[in-house]
């Protein structure tokens, strides 16, 4: 009995998933904890130079905002100690029927009630063609002291598309 009822939970929850689109929407950070899970595979990475963790959050926004922002999956979100950057990096696809250029603003933040000032990164033009995919990487200087470990999240700020 136990076992079909953890089966009905699973299957109602990839159901949701697939319902509400969770593309992006997988929380976070630059956590500086040297692991990473994706959120398509779930599985670790460890680079000597670079620590973090995959995901971000969309925030809600226009219509127009929206439609951007939902082809964008935050890939990994870190500090990336060679480069001294604060680093995200995206894959953005269009399934719609036409070509687009996507302009995307990150913003890195600290935890609740933290004092740490929000960085951004923007990238603009990403260039993507009708049903295809493309990666991109956005960096800021890291401007603090310390490791990076202050910044826990990324999130996608600003989106759109032409």
């Amino acid at each position: 009995m136990k076992i079909r009822h953890v089966r009905a939970l699973a299957v109602f929850g990839i159901a949701l998933v697939a319902l509400t689109g969770a593309r992006g929407s997988s929380g976070g950070g630059c956590d500086n904890h040297g692991s990473s899970s994706s959120s398509s595979g779930g599985s670790s990475h460890r680079d000597d130079d670079s620590s973090g963790s995959s995901g971000g959050s969309l925030p809600g926004g226009g219509a127009g905002a929206d439609k951007a922002a939902r082809d964008i999956t935050i890939d990994e979100c870190k500090y990336d100690t060679a480069t001294k950057n604060l680093t995200a990096r995206i894959t953005v696809t269009n399934s719609g029927a036409l070509d687009y250029d996507y302009d995307v603003t990150m913003k890195f933040v600290g935890g609740a009630g933290g004092s740490v000032v929000p960085a951004t990164a923007t990238k603009t033009a990403i260039a993507v063609a009708a049903g295809a995919s493309e990666s991109a990487v956005l960096t800021t200087p890291y401007t603090g002291t310390g490791d990076g470990s202050e910044y826990t999240k990324c999130e996608v700020s600003r989106a759109s598309r032409s």
